[in-house]
């Protein structure tokens, strides 16, 4: 397989690789201006043409940019796997969409939804019912309760911790500790405690 992004991101994603998917290898590291030239004792090249329009080719995209992360996925030609560390708790009626990542002391509950390009970050809790939507991001530390809601490219801030029931419009940011106790329109940004829109 393939990771998109040579980043910081990169070397956790690289890590649950290494450490949780044993059938299968990294070969490369790919980015749009690689800064370096080996990450994570893996070779970084250059992304082109050729290499995201093989359609046999299996990707990871290494980035923690919501933004970033939709746009690289609308290049790669090829399939997406997901990867989830070993240390991990998933239910076994929740649902984890391609292409996401899933990291270390993670926890999504039963029937949870996750879809397709997300980071669910090392020690975050997904309860029950919880429905994240695509290329969305949730931090360490930061909790959902039962029931939430997240909308498409949403980042939940580090430590924010958000009722149950709640509903989170699509491309929001939730600031760092944020609690928030009211559904949230899309495009907003929320901090505080309780949780405030500021923009």
């Amino acid at each position: 397989m393939y990771l998109f992004g040579a980043s910081g991101h990169g070397k956790v994603v690289i890590d649950i690789v290494k450490s949780s998917i044993k059938d299968i290898e990294i070969e490369a590291v790919y980015d749009d201006n690689p800064k370096d030239k080996i990450i994570a004792d893996l070779p970084v090249f250059k992304a082109n043409a050729t290499i995201l329009d093989d359609v046999n080719l299996l990707w990871l995209i290494s980035i923690g940019n919501n933004k970033f992360r939709k746009i690289v996925s609308e290049k790669i030609k090829g399939k997406f796997l997901k990867a989830i560390h070993h240390r991990a708790v998933i239910g076994i009626f929740s649902e984890i969409g391609e292409g996401t990542v899933v990291m270390a002391n993670a926890v999504i509950n039963s029937n949870a939804k996750i879809g397709k390009h997300c980071v669910i970050n090392s020690g975050a809790i997904v309860e029950h019912d919880c429905v994240i939507n695509d290329f969305s991001h949730i931090s360490p530390n930061s909790a959902l309760a039962g029931g939430v809601i997240i909308g498409e490219g949403t980042h939940i801030g580090i430590g924010a911790c958000v009722i149950q029931g709640i509903k989170i419009g699509k491309w929001c940011t939730i600031g760092a500790g944020t609690v928030v106790i009211r559904d949230i329109p899309d495009g907003a940004t929320v901090v505080g405690n309780p949780g405030r829109i500021i923009k």
